[in-house]
């Protein structure tokens, strides 16, 4: 897949709840394509981190200054001609549509959708991460899932990284040659 080859420079937010492999498939997208990939989870304010290693759920307000550093990322990037591939929840609709105002329509989501148990289980497996697994559920509470939003690829995480990121990339190829949408 050449996301960049078939349209302008389109930026991918990998999506879903903590443990569903974001930065992991983020990653292997932004790879296979000469993109760069940004982490999401590093732009978030250090109160944020902060609220999340002690177990506490972020609140919109505590997510809105951190959806603003990746649109301006996002901005940034389509400026410079580049295509962009980012990791983040962006759990509710309210959040996806904050981010596509700042995509200016060359935005697509990947979303990563899994099991509960899948979730708990990677993300008790997790070394080093700030996010305890104690948050899954808040998260899973928050999700607005995307069905039938445009511009949104669906992908089950119980396969492995591999086959995630084929079907990740040639539902994305197909967005991109129906027309960039």
């Amino acid at each position: 897949m050449d996301l960049e080859r078939k349209a302008p420079p389109l930026a991918v937010i990998v999506m879903g709840v903590s443990g569903c492999g974001k930065s992991s498939v983020g990653e292997r997208i932004a790879a296979e394509n000469g993109l760069p990939f940004l982490e999401g989870d590093q732009l978030h304010p250090a109160g944020n981190v902060e609220k999340m290693a002690r177990g506490i759920p972020l609140t919109d307000d505590d997510r809105l200054p951190w959806l603003d550093r990746i649109g301006a990322e996002i901005k940034t990037a389509q400026k410079a001609s580049q295509g962009l591939v980012v990791s983040c929840s962006a759990l509710k609709r309210s959040y996806r549509d904050r981010l596509r105002q700042a995509g200016d329509g060359r935005l697509a989501f990947v979303f990563l959708e899994g099991a509960y148990d899948l979730l708990l289980s990677r993300m008790k497996a997790r070394q080093g991460h700030f996010m305890p697994a104690t948050l899954l559920d808040s998260q899973l509470q928050t999700l607005e899932v995307p069905t039938g939003e445009a511009g949104v690829v669906t992908v089950a995480i119980d396969n492995a990284l591999d086959d995630i990121v084929a079907l990740a990339c040639q539902r994305l190829n197909g967005m991109a040659v129906k027309g960039g949408d």
